[in-house]
């Protein structure tokens, strides 16, 4: 099985390349178009800003090669920054249009008196349904988080898991070949290390 890490420059490639393979499968690390056109499944990794990651996917050809490729089947797991790409659009730094595989935008987090902002370390993920992807996982698992924007609204029905941090963060979301995790499984010890090997299992479905 062919499985692409999307490298466009948004940083965490070797921490997601080197969890893949304490998982069970090897990854390949392109930006090349053609190659994700080819790719049997892709992961869209990344940290920073929304507008700089879509401006390099756009200018590069990689969210059109992206698009393609999920219309057409390929499972695409996003992780972080790339969970937040899936969605209509970001308000970080003004309106930024994301892949729009899923529905809804992106926020920053309110502030309030004893919630900091970004929302760093580790929170338990609170399932709102059965989903594949919490196979194995135990009653109240726990990952780590590192964000300062979030998905809106929390109770649409692409979101799988969340996180209390105050509101409720939408921690996996997913829909149809698409699923997402806001938090970071390759800093998330052996839940998180579950979490991508049952991602690697529905890659093989």
């Amino acid at each position: 099985m062919k499985i692409v890490i999307i490298d466009y420059g948004a940083g965490n490639i070797a921490n997601v390349y080197h969890a893949l393979k304490r998982a069970g499968s090897e990854g390949i690390v392109s930006s090349d178009p053609l190659v994700i056109a080819d790719a049997d499944a892709l992961i869209l990794p990344g940290v920073g800003a929304m507008g700089d990651a879509m401006s390099r996917l756009t200018e590069s050809g990689l969210s059109e090669s992206i698009r393609d490729s999920v219309e057409k089947g390929t499972k695409l797991a996003g992780i972080c920054l790339g969970m937040q790409a899936l969605y209509d659009y970001s308000t970080e730094g003004g309106h930024v249009e994301g892949l729009g595989f899923l529905p809804g935008h992106i926020e920053e987090i309110p502030a309030a008196p004893g919630r900091k902002v970004p929302h760093m370390g580790w929170n338990e993920l609170v399932f709102a349904r059965d989903y594949w992807i919490s196979r194995g996982l135990p009653a109240h698992p726990y990952v780590y988080f590192v964000h300062s924007y979030y998905k809106v609204p929390a109770d649409t029905e692409d979101v799988i898991a969340t996180a209390d941090y105050g509101v409720p963060i939408p921690a996996i979301v997913g829909k149809g070949n698409v699923i997402g995790l806001q938090f970071h499984p390759e800093k998330s010890g052996a839940i998180g290390a579950l979490l991508l090997r049952n991602i690697l299992e529905w890659f093989k479905l």
